[in-house]
């Protein structure tokens, strides 16, 4: 790969080395040893507005949480969702995913491609692989909130939880309006990262290991061309086929003869429409999504890589003469967060043997896809299966369910599992799948005055179908 320039790498050191704080303000190094040293500042106690309006309480607004907001608000469920991005979507919208996975599935999941179909919002006719407009689904999933009857808040994030022994009663959130409460009989994390989970006290797993290693980060943009027709044999299909992957290769390539190797060996364009595309084709390492430090400087590197491979492709002319970035993602996608201890732990077993289970809120049918753990690891294979062939399988509505905290259920990527199923389930149509089990069991234990672990699932199941999200 070509060296950054000099300015660049300039940068690049003095802000990670806190070299461009104020004069005032302690660098990297000095906070470090603050707190080696044990310094620590004592935040008093303070009284803080509290809401206690809402039957469930939804934190995350990504595919999974959502989706649990609209169902359980179409259960008869007060509910309120937080984000802390500028929308709805998560990964979808703010992550500029651009790319529905393993979304072949009944209810809402069919409701949305309707909807994205009826507005032109996708491309390709498969209904396992879709390719959307984050924009356009930024305005669809806002309507559907808004006709639910959700009350949702955006620039929030979670800050803290408060428990009453075993059971979540109350969150704290950070906001422009400040540290407010809030209080429901039942919470769902779908933070993605497990951050409901994780300041409730739930124990918790992460990658291969405690100690990582992690599946890689990716920053997906959004790219204008001159003519995405002279571009058609680079770009990935929206339907899947053997030529997807001559297309990924092709454009390596290309890549490679602008003078750069990406750090995601399998880079991929995919067409939104008309001139506008999208493309993932970097890989940032061994970074925790909790460490927002280590998250800031994969975030820089990733979007200096996409700037320097797009400018090295432009300067190649022919096709890609005009080719420019028009945004990149707000957030920088993440495939491995914390997967919080549940009821039940989905498995490499289950993965393999295709597992039925009896509380079974979604199937799933997607491969194991563990992405390159390091740079050296890259260079030989973008992603590898673990060994391990999917047979189609149960995701139980157990593994959704907290084991360490009651009232507090998860969603999405965050939920109970090991390495290896996780990077099979990790889809957003499974997510989907999921947020809809956790929606409608929240509000059937919050209008009862149960617990989720309270409620059986032939309850949630006889609901969805009332609700014609079954059969």
């Amino acid at each position: 790969m070509s060296p950054e320039p000099p300015n660049r790498r300039h940068f690049l050191r003095a802000a990670f080395s806190g070299a461009l704080v104020t004069p005032a303000a302690l660098n990297a190094a000095e906070v470090e040893g603050a707190i080696a040293s044990g310094s620590s500042f004592h935040e008093p106690a303070r009284d803080l507005p509290l809401v206690a309006d809402a039957d469930v309480i939804v934190c995350g607004a990504g595919p999974a949480g959502v989706t649990a907001a609209i169902t359980a608000a179409r259960a008869g469920a007060k509910v309120r969702l937080f984000e802390w991005r500028g929308c709805l979507g998560g990964v979808w919208t703010a992550g500029l995913l651009g790319y529905f996975l393993d979304f072949d599935k009944p209810g809402f999941a069919k409701e949305l491609l309707k909807l994205l179909e009826a507005r032109e919002l996708r491309r390709g006719t498969s209904m396992k692989s879709i390719c959307y407009e984050p924009e356009g689904l930024k305005l669809v999933l806002e309507e559907l909130c808004v006709e639910a009857g959700v009350q949702f808040q955006l620039h929030t994030r979670v800050a803290a939880a408060y428990r009453e022994g075993r059971r979540l009663t109350t969150i704290a959130t950070e906001s422009k309006s400040g540290r407010q409460a809030w209080r429901a009989p039942v919470f769902i994390d779908t933070t993605g990262d497990g951050d409901l989970g994780a300041l409730a006290g739930c124990s918790f797993e992460i990658g291969e290991s405690a100690d990582c290693p992690c599946q890689p980060m990716s920053l997906n943009a959004l790219l204008v061309c001159k003519d995405a027709e002279a571009l058609r044999a680079f770009i990935h299909g929206s339907d899947p086929s053997k030529a997807d992957g001559v297309a990924k290769d092709a454009f390596r390539a290309e890549i490679e003869r602008a003078g750069f190797f990406p750090s995601y060996s399998k880079p991929t364009l995919w067409q939104v429409r008309d001139n506008l595309l999208l493309v993932m084709m970097n890989h940032e390492y061994g970074t925790k999504p909790f460490e927002a430090d280590k998250v800031t400087e994969a975030t820089v590197r990733a979007r200096s890589e996409l700037n320097r491979i797009v400018n090295g492709l432009r300067k190649l002319g022919s096709c890609w003469e005009g080719l420019q970035i028009a945004a990149t993602a707000e957030q920088i996608g993440v495939r491995d967060g914390r997967r919080i201890a549940g009821r039940y732990t989905v498995n490499r077993d289950d993965v393999a043997s295709g597992a039925i289970q009896d509380d079974a809120v979604v199937k799933a049918t997607f491969p194991v896809d563990i992405h390159a753990i390091t740079a050296d690891h890259n260079k030989t294979a973008a992603y590898h299966n673990g060994g391990v062939k999917v047979k189609p399988y149960d995701i139980p509505l157990r593994a959704l369910i907290a084991r360490d905290v009651d009232g507090l259920m998860m969603a999405g990527r965050c939920i109970s599992g090991d390495f290896i199923a996780h990077a099979s389930y990790r889809v957003t149509g499974n997510a989907v799948g999921m947020g809809e089990g956790a929606g409608v069991i929240a509000a059937l234990a919050a209008k009862s005055g149960r617990l989720p672990h309270e409620v059986p699932w032939s309850e949630g199941i006889a609901k969805l179908t009332e609700m014609g999200l079954r059969g």
